[in-house]
C-alpha cells in the first residue's frame, strides 16, 4: 500500500479524527517497538518443506541530524533524500520546522520503513544462510497455502532474527509484493531485471501447480477489471493521504 494513510495513533480523539477522514477498511496495529525493521522475500513451492530467501533488507527511516544552529526546515532542505518529500515534511511536522535540533540528534521524520516514504534499504545477501530459511520456512507452513511474498517486519537484531526470537511481523504481502532488495545496493539495471524476472517465474511456476491441484486462474477479463479497480482506489487514497490531518 506504499504506506500510504499509515499513520501513528496517540489517542481516542486522533483515531476518531482519522476514522472520519478515511474512505475505506483499515487496520489498528499495536505500535511496535523493536529497534529494527526488515523485509524479508521467501518463496515456497506447493508440496515441499523447504523454501529460499530471495531477499533480505534492513530498512532506515528517513531522518535528519541536527548540528546545533540549523532548524529543522533546513536541515531537511539539506538533506539528499528529504528535500525531495519537502512539501509532505512541511504538512507533517509543520509544529517543529523552526525548532534548532541539537547537534548530534537524530530527528524522524518518518516511522514508515517504506520507500515511498523515504527510507532507505541496505542489502543483507551475505546473512542469507540456512538458518535465516528455516526460521521462514516455519513461519510460512504456519499456513498452509503460503508459497510466495514478503514478510516486513521487527526484530531486535540479525542474530535474534536467525534465532527466531523477538520477531513481530507487521505485515506480509503477496504476489503484488516487489523484491525491494533490488534498491540502493547500487544493482545495475539490467541485473535488476533479471531478479524481477526470477521472481515472475518462481510465480508462473507456482501458479501451474495450484492449477494442476485445482485452483483455478483468474481470466484475463477478471484480472483486467481488477487492475483498473485498483488503480482508481490508489488514486483516491493517494489524496486523501496528502490531505490527511493528522
Amino acid at each position: 500500500m506504499q504506506a500510504l494513510m499509515f499513520r501513528k495513533i496517540q489517542n481516542k480523539q486522533q483515531l476518531a479524527k482519522y476514522h472520519a477522514q478515511i474512505p475505506a477498511d483499515y487496520l489498528i496495529q499495536s505500535f511496535v517497538e523493536l529497534p529494527m525493521e526488515f523485509s524479508v522475500f521467501h518463496v515456497r513451492y506447493p508440496g515441499e518443506q523447504r523454501g529460499k530467501i530471495t531477499g533480505f533488507i534492513l530498512k532506515e527511516y528517513l531522518s535528519v541530524t541536527g548540528d546545533g544552529h540549523s532548524t529543522l526546515l533546513q536541515l531537511i532542505q539539506r538533506d539528499k533524500r528529504a528535500c525531495h518529500r519537502e512539501q509532505e515534511m512541511r504538512h507533517r511536522h509543520s509544529a517543529y520546522l523552526n525548532d534548532i535540533i541539537p547537534a548530534g540528534k537524530k530527528y524522524l521524520l518518518s516511522i514508515a520503513g517504506n520507500h515511498n516514504r523515504g527510507a532507505r534499504f541496505i542489502n543483507l545477501d551475505h546473512e542469507i544462510d540456512d538458518q535465516l530459511c528455516r526460521v521462514f520456512d516455519a513461519i510460512s507452513l504456519e499456513s498452509c497455502y503460503f508459497y510466495y511474498g514478503r514478510y516486513d517486519l521487527k526484530c531486535t537484531s540479525i542474530s535474534d532474527l536467525k534465532a527466531g526470537k523477538n520477531v513481530q511481523i507487521l505485515e506480509f504481502n503477496g504476489t503484488g509484493a516487489e523484491p525491494n532488495h533490488i534498491y540502493d545496493c547500487g544493482m545495475p539495471y539490467r541485473k535488476a531485471l533479471k531478479v524481477i524476472a526470477s521472481h515472475w517465474r518462481d510465480m508462473y511456476r507456482i501458479g501451474r501447480i495450484n492449477y494442476k491441484n485445482g485452483y483455478p486462474y483468474w481470466s484475463y477479463w477478471d484480472g483486467r477489471k481488477y487492475l483498473r479497480k485498483a488503480k482508481r482506489f490508489f488514486s483516491i487514497l493517494k489524496k486523501v493521504d496528502l490531505d490527511l490531518e493528522l
